[in-house]
């Protein structure tokens, strides 16, 4: 009987404490949800102001990211320390910086990409829209978050990229300029005039509708190759991959056509056979004859 009289009695005073604590845990519960109500109408207040001031997109969710955590840091601080009275801001502080050595091991790579994603926010390396490339990803800018980066590579797939992969690895933005240098090899043959060819293929180039005409086309010679002498054929166009298709497709046509109209040749490979004496055919000839009976 004493176990069940001890246990009663435990229980007891559990229950008075839990009902003395009951204005506490409801002012708390109050504080939340003030809080909550604090940040939806911070959010709303940074957009209408935001708006008005028209900053970058990327500044634009680092601003409204960094005021929601705010809000809920203060609230949730004050919360616990209505919740529980013998919690003072400074004990509070002082286990959460103990705490925090402990969290930081156990969740490095979440508060890695966490701050990747801040520092990225911030400095704006590229936009959403961008066509990026990242240790062999490519693809367009869907969206930036605090904690990754999402892209749609152009065979349509969307990838999710952590964002301290992009912090700390070399990023090649493709569509930082709206105009993209391009560069084909095109090969005459050796019998060819070498200046009237290099005419040639520039006007072909010229004339393309998707070659821009704020930069010069440059043609030159590059090398001797096995069977022709190669040109470096260069010109600028618009930096998005399909451009950059279109404008290759209509360069190397209008090159080809342009190159046939005036007989320029354009050699396929070949090889010389030199013999040092003359080769004789009466074997085959005599193979000729026993076949033929």
């Amino acid at each position: 009987m004493e176990f069940i009289d001890i246990l009663t009695e435990r229980l007891n005073a559990l229950l008075v404490s839990a009902v003395e604590h009951l204005p506490a845990l409801g002012i708390a519960v109050t504080i939340l949800v003030l809080t909550w109500v604090a940040a939806a109408v911070m959010a709303r207040v940074l957009t209408r102001v935001l708006a008005r001031t028209e900053p970058r997109e990327s500044l634009r969710i680092l601003l409204k990211k960094m005021a929601n955590i705010g809000i809920w840091s203060a609230g949730l601080l004050i919360a616990v320390v209505v919740a529980f009275p013998s919690v003072t801001p400074g004990k509070l502080l002082s286990a959460l910086g103990l705490g925090s050595i402990a969290i930081g091991f156990a969740f490095k790579d979440i508060f890695e990409n966490f701050i990747a994603g801040m520092l990225i926010l911030l400095r704006e390396p590229f936009r959403i829209g961008d066509f990026v490339e990242c240790e062999g990803i490519f693809g367009r800018v869907l969206d930036i978050t605090v904690r990754d980066t999402r892209l749609r590579q152009v065979n349509g797939e969307a990838v999710t990229l952590p964002n301290a992969m992009l912090f700390k690895n070399p990023v090649q933005i493709q569509t930082h300029a709206e105009l993209r240098r391009i560069s084909i090899i095109c090969g005459v043959a050796y019998h060819e005039d070498v200046d009237s060819c290099r005419a040639v293929i520039e006007s072909a180039v010229t004339s393309c509708g998707s070659v821009s005409d704020d930069e010069p086309v440059q043609v030159f010679a590059n090398e001797f190759a096995d069977s022709s002498v190669n040109f470096e054929v260069a010109w600028w166009t618009e930096s998005d991959p399909l451009s950059e298709r279109r404008s290759r497709d209509e360069v190397i046509s209008s090159v080809k056509s342009a190159l046939d109209e005036e007989g320029i040749e354009i050699p396929f490979p070949y090889r010389t056979l030199t013999f040092n004496e003359p080769l004789s055919l009466h074997q085959a000839e005599n193979n000729d004859q026993a076949e033929a009976a």
